[in-house]
């Protein structure tokens, strides 16, 4: 009787951990690990539609505040480091996770798939990150009115400028499609994991050991422009009246992160939200995300 109690307590804790994958989430510009009206509540939908599920929500740094901050002014690269860091001391990853990113937080998690194979991701949902980068700073999120217009400053005095680009999130991931040399030359974020300044084999092959890519664009963003960046979309060069996609791109047809094959392969799933930045409902995040996180 104690032999077979034995096996079945092992039986159900096998069952519960390949059925329920753990899931790390990385929240956006302005917000934090566990904001109980942003994360907070999104963490609690997740715990409820995945009970058996771990969930881990990055904080980069050591308390809220620092986190918040830190989505700001803490380099990217530094952040990235920082959370391949956290993800391996948690032996709850071991076997592998989801990855849920918002807003930037969806690039990060890119950035991390390609540089910190261990432990395994899984499928990498990006939920309105700028792929593809930003050019224009039209709207604050949450109560950052004052950081955003500092912000603001900033990028308008040198988005490429070294001081800028190292203290900056937001100009690591700033895409002028009007200084294309300059941004592949300067950006220390962007351009490096999207391959426009030198190719590096490790990040295709890192991003191809995912299972797939999810991509979601919200329509009618007034905070990512462009948003078709949400889709790996942007400007032609010099022209911002003309969106190249990301079957039209370079970075598609020279298959640099190993899209064509994933996009051949079925591997990219592209969702849309008729919403603006992040305005999700709760049933639009069972019905097209909670899929994705169930095994």
């Amino acid at each position: 009787m104690i032999s077979f109690i034995a096996v079945l307590i092992c039986l159900t804790h096998a069952i519960t951990i390949a059925g329920s994958p753990p899931v790390v989430i990385w929240h956006g510009m302005g917000d934090s690990c566990c904001n109980p009206l942003s994360l907070g509540t999104l963490i609690k939908l997740l715990k409820h539609q995945l009970p058996d599920s771990y969930v881990l929500s990055l904080r980069i740094g050591s308390n809220i505040v620092e986190d918040t901050s830190n989505g700001f002014f803490m380099n990217a690269n530094h952040q990235i480091d920082y959370a391949c860091k956290l993800l391996n001391a948690d032996k709850n990853l071991t076997q592998g996770y989801h990855a849920v990113g918002f807003s930037q937080g969806g690039q990060f998690f890119r950035a991390l798939a390609q540089r910190c194979p261990e432990p395994p991701m899984l499928n990498l949902i990006s939920i309105g990150g700028q792929h593809q980068g930003v050019f224009g700073f039209p709207r604050c999120p949450g109560d950052n009115q004052t950081i955003c217009n500092y912000i603001r400053d900033l990028l308008r005095f040198g988005a490429y400028e070294s001081f800028v680009q190292n203290h900056l999130v937001q100009a690591e991931y700033w895409h002028d499609p009007h200084k294309e040399t300059i941004y592949r030359k300067a950006s220390i974020f962007l351009a490096d994991i999207n391959q426009e300044r030198t190719f590096n084999e490790e990040y295709k092959t890192n991003l191809l050991k995912i299972r797939n890519l999810i991509l979601v664009k919200f329509l009618r963003d007034s905070m990512v422009t462009p948003h078709e960046s949400e889709h790996f979309g942007f400007y032609e060069e010099n022209n911002t009246s003309k969106i190249i996609s990301l079957r039209e791109s370079s970075l598609y047809s020279k298959d640099l992160l190993g899209l064509k094959t994933m996009d051949e392969q079925s591997r990219i799933i592209f969702l849309e939200s008729d919403t603006d930045h992040l305005q999700f409902t709760d049933q639009w995040f069972i019905d097209n995300i909670i899929p994705y996180l169930k095994d």
